[in-house]
C-alpha cells in the first residue's frame, strides 16, 4: 500500500518487484506513463474511451488487458464487504491477509498449514 500514486512513488517499487523489459499491462493512468524510460515494455487499454481489453493480432484473444488485476481487487472488496468498514491503519494488515490468501489458492487445512509455517518462520 502506497502513501500515494505518483511516479516518484511507484517507481521504487516497480523496479524492486518487475524484472526489466517485462511487458506491464496498465490503464491509461498518467502515473504509468513512464515505464517505457524505466525500461520496460508497456501496453494500455483506456478505460475512458470505453476499452477495457484489446485484441492486437485478430486471433480473437484479447491479449493487452487489466482484468485480472481489476479482478484481484473486486475478490478485495467483497472479501472486506462484511466488515462494513476498516480502519485506514489496519488496512495494511488486512491487504497483507487477503494478499496471502489469494496467492496460497489453497483452503481449509491446506491453508492453515501455510499461514502456520509462515507465521512459524
Amino acid at each position: 500500500m502506497l502513501a500515494n500514486v505518483q511516479q516518484v512513488t511507484i517507481k521504487p517499487t516497480i523496479t524492486a518487484t518487475v524484472a526489466q523489459g517485462s511487458l506491464v499491462h496498465t490503464d491509461e493512468y498518467n502515473a504509468y506513463a513512464r515505464l517505457g524510460a524505466w525500461g520496460y515494455r508497456h501496453k494500455t487499454v483506456c478505460h475512458g474511451r470505453g476499452e477495457y481489453a484489446r485484441d492486437e493480432d485478430g486471433d480473437g484473444f484479447c491479449e493487452v488487458h487489466v482484468n485480472t488485476a481489476e479482478g484481484c481487487w473486486s475478490l478485495l472488496r467483497s472479501w472486506l464487504r462484511p466488515h462494513r468498514g476498516i480502519s485506514q491503519d489496519k488496512l495494511p494488515f488486512y491487504l497483507g491477509f487477503f494478499q496471502f490468501v489469494h496467492n496460497a489458492r489453497r483452503r481449509g487445512k491446506a491453508l492453515l498449514g501455510s499461514l502456520v509455517a509462515a507465521l512459524v518462520a
